[in-house]
């Protein structure tokens, strides 16, 4: 994975059908609490993205390469990046299919990981930094009373993002999405885009 060292680059990623939505509302509040750092938005619905897992790429994921032209292109935007927030609607307390493809898809055995019997896994992304911004329904105290944010934890970071190497930037929810009261959902979203933004601006830890 190559970056500018000068100017890092963070790619959002989103997948949400409605441009007005809160969802795509986080993720420009998020890209201007970023700049001047270099922000590319991924927004998988406008530039439609198949989520379908096809042939070939089950051809692509037992061989580990030849990629189709639209999962090698997500490699090249992922290669510059340094950091991804993936910013999205909570759907029965997991992301929606379309990101849930997106990672099918593109994380994928030779470029995510290499896997074999013989020498088992190997992560590949350990220079990528990979940060969560769910956009949650429910309250606080639902996700705590019933552990949803500890299952989508464990799916995402740790099924996902430990899985392929890369580092666990911020997790950090918007809740009460759908509440009445206008200022406390502004004060959420306040909240969970400084935490991300000063994450990514931070850099990651000394190794």
């Amino acid at each position: 994975m190559s970056t500018d060292d000068d100017n890092p680059l963070t790619l959002l990623v989103t997948a949400h059908p409605d441009t007005g939505s809160l969802t795509h509302h986080v993720a420009d509040r998020l890209a201007s609490a970023l700049r001047p750092r270099a922000v590319e938005v991924a927004d998988l619905h406008r530039e439609q993205f198949d989520p379908r897992f096809t042939p070939a790429d089950r051809r692509a994921y037992h061989e580990g390469g030849d990629y189709p032209p639209d999962i090698a292109r997500e490699h090249r935007r992922l290669d510059r990046a340094t950091d991804l927030v993936l910013v999205f609607p909570v759907y029965w307390w997991s992301m929606p299919a379309l990101l849930k493809g997106w990672i099918d898809r593109v994380f994928v055995n030779g470029w995510a990981f290499e896997y074999s019997a013989a020498s088992g896994l190997r992560p590949k992304l350990q220079r990528l930094t990979t940060h969560l911004l769910p956009i949650a329904g429910a309250d606080l105290r639902t996700y705590q009373r019933h552990a949803y944010e500890q299952a989508l934890r464990t799916q995402i970071e740790h099924g996902i993002v430990d899985y392929v190497g890369s580092r666990r930037g911020v997790t950090a929810f918007v809740h009460e999405s759908e509440q009445p009261s206008a200022g406390a959902t502004a004060a959420s979203v306040a909240r969970a885009v400084r935490a991300v933004s000063e994450a990514v601006q931070a850099g990651p830890p000394p190794a």
